[in-house]
């Protein structure tokens, strides 16, 4: 009989950490966070679950090789079970973030859920694999940007993106190992991708003015240079424009640490090890961008999934 721990084990429970900080990133950037923003990162998580559902039901061939454990192929959830939840999954999260976003919103997920299923079902094992999960990441921060200004959000969708992609190129030697080539290329993205998510954004500007215009008195001037001045003084902004930084330096260490370990052994269990540490330090860059893009204490709130999922998922495996 399938239980709760073997659909938490499907679908990868514990990981679902890493993804509403995708919708909580792209609020902050386009200056949308309201209080729907958490129905939405809802509906990210169910589109997560729904995703890893798929992917088990598409693999439960190859599992029953490679990765006989896994809930399929060890007969302890049906192959029929696992696509209706993912069916049922994929409805309730494009259905939930229509009813609290509208239109904008379902205009960003009914993709997302496409491509998802595309990715599961046609490109995973192609070339194209990489690129199309790095796809399904970027449109998960564009929902959460779906009631504001969206364009804002393009570059913490990129960044969200880019370490999609490393972590999605090293998934693919999990089982084989990979050769010491790959694990530098994906460490090179790292460093990229943490150094885009560390450089204060307008977001961070954009709230030293607002600190700036409460702290001035009135006869004094009202340009945003001497705003800026003003809030410089408080040291508020100072300390707001070093924690994109902070946190993105905290995502690079634990994560680009695993990567030097493939480097050094490009085992698969080292593979797999790294592939976790990508997965479960993602909240860390969520936090970056999410300070990024104005809102501090938000992103502190963000990373701070990122230890609780390395806790979890020494229960539930992420990958």
């Amino acid at each position: 009989m399938t239980t709760l721990a073997d659909l938490a084990e499907l679908v990868r429970a514990p990981a679902a950490l890493s993804v509403p900080g995708d919708v909580v990133a792209g609020a902050a950037a386009a200056g949308a966070l309201s209080p729907r923003t958490p129905a939405l990162a809802g509906a990210s998580v169910l589109l997560y679950w729904a995703g890893m559902a798929a992917n088990d039901w598409a693999d439960r061939r190859l599992d029953a090789v490679e990765r006989p454990e896994r809930p399929i192929p060890s007969g302890r959830v049906t192959p029929a079970a696992a696509v209706g939840l993912a069916a049922g999954l994929t409805a309730a999260g494009v259905g939930l973030a229509a009813a609290v976003g509208g239109r904008r919103a379902a205009a960003l997920a009914v993709p997302l859920a496409a491509t998802i299923w595309g990715y599961d079902l046609l490109a995973k094992n192609t070339a194209a694999g990489p690129a199309v999960m790095a796809a399904c990441r970027g449109l998960d921060v564009l929902l959460g940007a779906s009631g504001g200004r969206v364009t804002r959000a393009l570059p913490a969708a990129a960044t969200v993106a880019a370490h999609t992609w490393t972590v999605t190129a090293l998934s693919r030697r999990e089982v084989t190992g990979a050769d010491a080539a790959l694990p530098m290329r994906t460490l090179a993205g790292t460093a990229l991708v943490a150094a885009s998510a560390a450089v204060a954004g307008p977001g961070i500007r954009r709230a030293a003015t607002r600190t700036a215009d409460r702290a001035r008195t009135p006869d004094q001037a009202r340009t945003p240079d001497q705003a800026g001045l003003r809030a410089s003084r408080t040291g508020l902004p100072g300390i707001a424009a070093v924690l994109p930084a902070v946190l993105a330096g905290w995502y690079a260490a634990r994560y680009g640490a695993a990567q030097v370990e493939v480097v050094r052994d490009p085992s698969a269990g080292k593979v797999r090890a790294a592939v976790g540490a990508g997965i479960t330090g993602l909240p860390a860059l969520q936090g970056a961008l999410t300070a990024r893009g104005g809102a501090g204490l938000l992103g502190l709130a963000v990373a701070a999934a990122a230890p609780l999922g390395r806790r979890l998922a020494r229960k539930v495996s992420p990958t």
